[in-house]
């Protein structure tokens, strides 16, 4: 593409699976949390706000990594 420059470093294939491998564990995860923390917060509020939002922030990550991932290059 024309607008952005080429960058200079490149992945291996071998981080790159390992980054889409820990994305969608941080996402899942994240997002079943977050939705436990909502089953949980019936019982006990402090406990389950605490899993909402540590579920909600995990899941974050994982959406931003999927970002971080779309700008690596792979090596092959």
């Amino acid at each position: 593409m024309g607008f952005f420059k080429e960058s200079g470093s490149t992945t291996s294939s071998k981080s790159i699976a390992r980054l889409q491998q820990l994305i969608w564990i941080l996402i899942y995860g994240g997002l079943l949390t977050l939705v436990l923390g909502l089953s949980v917060q019936h019982r006990d509020d402090a406990l389950g706000w605490s899993m909402v939002v540590g579920g909600g922030v995990v899941a974050a990550i994982g959406f931003v990594l999927i970002y971080v991932r779309s700008r690596l290059t792979s090596s092959d």
